[in-house]
C-alpha cells in the first residue's frame, strides 16, 4: 500500500479541490459522492491508506478504486459509478414511437376485453407483437420499460379524466346573459332597484338530501381518550328531500321550501312564495336551469295567469355553476348537512328549515366575480 500511495500522486488543482470540498461538506448529496470525494481530498493531502481507512471508516479497495478512477477519468468524473459490464439492449426511436401510438387506442381495438390499458397488459402486447410491427427491439420489454417510456412522453393510459362536452351552441351569449343580470345587480346595490323590478333571485333545486339515522347513539369526544365524535359503521335509511332555493341577490336571504320531490308543482308553489314575499306590480327576475320543470306545459300555464310577474334568464346547458345559488348549497353541504344524523325525515326536513331561519337572521350577500368586468350594461 506504502509503494502505491508513493508512485502514484493526485495533484488537485485549485478549483478541484474546491469543488470536492464543496461535496465533502453537502448534506443533500448521495453519501457516496461525498464519500468519495473526502478519499480524493485525503489522499491528496498524502494521508496513508491505514490513515484513510480509519478517518473514513471505509476499506482498501475503496480507496485504490477511487484513486485510480481519479488518475484515469479525472476527479470530478472519479465521482460516479463506472458503466457496468453487459451489452445494453436499446430500443429503437420508432419502437416507442409505436409503443406510445399502441397505448393511445384502446384495448379493444386489439381484441382484449379491457377498456384501459395496464403497464403489464401493454408489455405482453408489446413483446407479443413488436416484431410482426417491425420493432424486434421490443422483444424483451419489461412493465417497468414501458413505465418510463410512457412517463418521458406524459401519456397515462391507465387513468381517466373527466370533462364536459359542450352541448349548448349558444353558451357564451347565454352565459353573457347571466353575466350581465349579475352585473346590473351590482349596481343595484348602489343605485337601489329600478320601478319595474322588485327582486333579483337566484333558483336551484338541492334533490336527494338523505336522512340518515344511527343504530346507536354517537359518544362525544373526551379529552385526553377520543379527539372525535365517534359514530357506529351501520346506519338506517329513512328517504330523501329536496330543498327547492332562491337566494336573493341583493340582501342575501334565502326563500326555500323542503319538500319530498322537485316537480313543476313543487315550484309552482315557490313561485307563490315570491311572489307572496315581494311588493306587487313589478317583476321578479329568476336565474334558473333547464330542467323540464322549468319549461313544461303546467308552468306556462300557470305564467299566463301571472303576467309580467316573473321573467326567466337560463344558465346554460351543463352551466349550473353559473347560477350563484350553487355557492349557498356548497357552503350548506360543508356545514349543517355535514355529518347530520335524524331520527326520521321529518326531523331532516325541520333542521333545514331551521337552518335557513339561521341564515336569513344574519344573511350574505353573494357576490359574482368571475369575467364580471367583461360584462357591459
Amino acid at each position: 500500500m506504502a509503494r502505491f500511495e508513493r508512485v502514484y500522486r493526485l495533484d488537485l488543482t485549485d478549483k478541484e479541490r474546491s469543488d470536492l470540498m464543496r461535496i465533502g461538506n453537502s448534506m443533500k448529496l448521495p453519501a457516496i459522492r461525498i464519500l468519495r470525494a473526502n478519499v480524493m481530498l485525503a489522499y491528496a493531502d498524502e494521508l496513508t491508506v491505514p490513515e484513510i481507512r480509519a478517518r473514513l471508516n471505509v476499506s482498501a479497495s475503496m480507496v485504490h478504486d477511487t484513486v485510480a478512477k481519479a488518475l484515469k477519468l479525472g476527479v470530478m468524473k472519479a465521482l460516479d459509478d463506472l458503466p457496468r459490464s453487459g451489452k445494453p439492449v436499446k430500443i429503437t426511436p420508432e419502437a416507442r414511437e409505436w409503443l406510445v401510438s399502441v397505448a393511445c387506442t384502446k384495448p379493444a381495438q386489439f381484441g382484449y376485453p379491457h377498456e384501459l390499458w395496464t403497464e403489464r397488459l401493454l408489455s405482453e402486447h408489446a413483446r407479443k407483437h413488436c416484431t410482426e410491427a417491425g420493432h424486434p427491439s421490443l422483444g424483451c420489454i419489461a412493465s417497468s420499460t414501458v413505465h418510463k417510456i410512457l412517463d418521458k412522453r406524459d401519456v397515462k393510459p391507465h387513468k381517466i379524466r373527466y370533462y364536459l362536452e359542450n352541448r349548448d351552441p349558444d353558451f357564451e351569449g347565454k352565459m353573457a346573459q347571466v353575466l350581465c343580470v349579475y352585473k346590473q345587480v351590482a349596481m343595484y346595490r348602489e343605485t337601489g332597484m329600478p320601478d319595474d323590478v322588485c327582486a333579483v333571485v337566484s333558483y336551484d333545486e338541492k334533490p336527494g338530501v338523505q336522512a340518515i339515522g344511527n343504530t346507536a347513539p354517537d359518544l362525544p369526544p373526551v379529552p385526553g381518550r377520543h379527539a372525535s365524535v365517534s359514530r357506529d359503521h351501520e346506519y338506517v335509511r329513512h328517504g330523501t328531500v329536496t330543498l327547492l332555493a332562491a337566494l336573493d341577490l341583493m340582501d342575501g336571504t334565502i326563500n326555500g321550501i323542503v319538500r319530498e320531490r322537485h316537480r313543476t308543482a313543487e315550484f309552482i308553489e315557490l313561485l307563490n312564495l315570491l311572489d307572496e314575499r315581494y311588493p306587487k306590480g313589478s317583476r321578479i327576475r329568476v336565474v334558473l336551469d333547464n330542467h323540464s320543470a322549468h319549461t313544461s306545459a303546467e308552468l306556462r300555464e300557470y305564467l299566463l295567469q301571472k303576467t309580467d310577474r316573473f321573467e326567466f334568464i337560463f344558465t346554460p346547458k351543463h352551466g349550473s355553476w353559473l347560477n350563484i345559488v350553487e355557492s349557498f348549497f356548497g357552503k350548506m353541504a360543508n356545514t349543517m348537512l355535514r355529518g347530520i344524523r335524524v331520527k326520521s325525515k321529518q326531523e331532516r326536513i325541520e333542521r333545514i328549515e331551521k337552518f335557513l331561519a339561521m341564515v336569513n337572521a344574519e344573511p350574505v350577500v353573494f357576490r359574482w366575480k368571475y369575467r364580471i368586468d367583461e360584462v357591459t350594461v
